[in-house]
C-alpha cells in the first residue's frame, strides 16, 4: 500500500511539473495581439508581455492588429486555429473587439486584456487596465494650477472607438469644468497619433492661435502637438500636457518643454496578463474581471525622481 501511495505522489508531482506543455509535449502557446506597433509605448507592453510567457517556460508570438478590427479578427482566427493556448490581447475597439474574444471564449482559449477593456463582462477572462480616469484627475488639477483658473485650451482627443480616449477625457473635464475662467475652444481626435495630432493642432491654431495650453490623450500626441507649436512659434507659449509615460515625453519633461504626463506601466500590465495566463494553464479560474494599476502625475518639478531609462 506504501509502494502504491508512493508511485501516485510521483506521478501527481510529474503532471504538476508538465502544465507548461500540451498533449504532444510541445511548450503551449502563447498569442500577444496588440492595437498597433506604431506607438513606443505599445512596443513596450507587447515586447514586455512576449518575454513574460517565454520566462514561463512558453512560446510566445506578437501579432500586430495596425489599428484595424479586421485585421485583429484575422490574428484571432489565427491563434485559435494555430493552437495558441492564451491570448494576451491589447484591444483595437472596446465595442468590436467583443467578438473576437467571444470566438476565443468559444474555442476554449482565455483572454487577458492588457490596457484597454472590451465593454462586456463576460467574454474575457480578465482585463487589466491602467486607472485612466484618476490618473487624469491629477493631470486635470496640475493643468488648472498651471494656468492660474483661466486660459484657452485645446483637447486632441484619442480613438473614439476606445474606452481609454472617454475616461481619460472624462477625468480631466470632472476637474477644468470646475472653473468657468478656462474655456475648451476645440476638441477634436488625433487617433492617438503622433502625426495626425500635429496636423490636428496646426489646423486648429489657424482658427484659435491665442491658445495657452493643448491636453492630449497621450504622449505620442502630446509630441505631435509641441512639433506643431515648435512650427508655429509657439512653443513656449502654450503648455502641453500627455498621458503614458512614453520616454520622449519623460525627457521633453526634463528639458521644459512638455509641462506633465501621466505614468502607466505597460510592463506591470504586460507580466500580470502573462502570469495569469500560466496561472490558469495551472487550473486557477477566479480571476476578477477588472484589475486597475495605479498611474502617476509626473511634472517638471518631480521628473527628477524619475531615473531616465537607460539607452542601448
Amino acid at each position: 500500500m506504501k509502494k502504491y501511495c508512493f508511485w501516485i505522489i510521483i506521478l501527481l508531482f510529474l503532471a504538476g511539473s508538465c502544465t507548461n506543455k500540451t498533449d504532444s509535449g510541445q511548450p503551449k502557446k502563447v498569442a500577444v495581439i496588440v492595437s498597433t506597433l506604431n506607438n513606443p509605448w505599445f512596443v513596450v507592453l507587447a515586447e514586455s508581455a512576449a518575454a513574460e510567457a517565454k520566462s514561463l517556460g512558453y512560446e510566445a508570438k506578437v501579432f500586430d492588429s495596425q489599428n484595424n478590427p479586421a485585421l485583429e479578427a484575422d490574428h484571432f482566427e489565427n491563434a485559435i486555429v494555430s493552437g495558441f493556448s492564451a491570448i494576451l490581447l491589447n484591444p483595437t475597439d472596446s465595442d468590436g473587439s467583443i467578438v473576437n474574444v467571444q470566438k476565443a471564449k468559444d474555442a476554449a482559449v482565455p483572454v487577458f486584456c492588457m490596457d484597454r477593456e472590451v465593454n462586456s463582462s463576460k467574454v474575457a477572462t480578465s482585463q487589466i487596465l491602467s486607472d485612466n480616469y484618476s490618473g487624469c484627475v491629477a493631470i486635470g488639477e496640475e493643468f488648472v494650477k498651471d494656468l492660474n483658473k483661466k486660459g484657452n485650451y485645446v483637447e486632441i482627443l484619442g480613438m473614439v472607438g476606445d474606452n481609454n480616449t472617454w475616461n481619460r477625457s472624462k477625468g480631466f473635464h470632472s476637474v477644468v469644468d470646475r472653473y468657468p475662467g478656462l474655456k475648451m475652444v476645440a476638441q477634436q481626435s488625433g487617433d492617438f497619433d503622433r502625426n495626425k495630432a500635429m496636423d490636428v493642432l496646426e489646423s486648429i491654431l489657424q482658427a484659435h492661435p491665442d491658445i495657452n495650453a493643448v491636453f492630449c490623450g497621450n504622449d505620442a500626441m502630446a509630441m505631435g502637438a509641441y512639433q506643431a507649436l515648435v512650427a508655429a512659434g509657439k512653443a513656449k507659449d502654450v503648455g502641453v500636457y500627455g498621458f503614458d509615460g512614453a520616454d520622449d515625453v519623460m525627457n521633453s519633461i526634463r528639458d521644459k518643454k512638455i509641462k506633465a504626463t501621466g505614468l502607466q506601466s505597460p510592463q506591470t500590465m504586460a507580466k500580470t496578463a502573462a502570469q495569469f495566463a500560466d496561472t490558469y494553464f495551472k487550473g486557477k479560474r477566479d480571476f476578477a474581471q477588472r484589475i486597475p494599476v495605479a498611474v502617476e502625475l509626473v511634472t517638471q518639478k518631480s521628473i527628477a525622481d524619475y531615473e531616465p531609462s537607460a539607452k542601448p
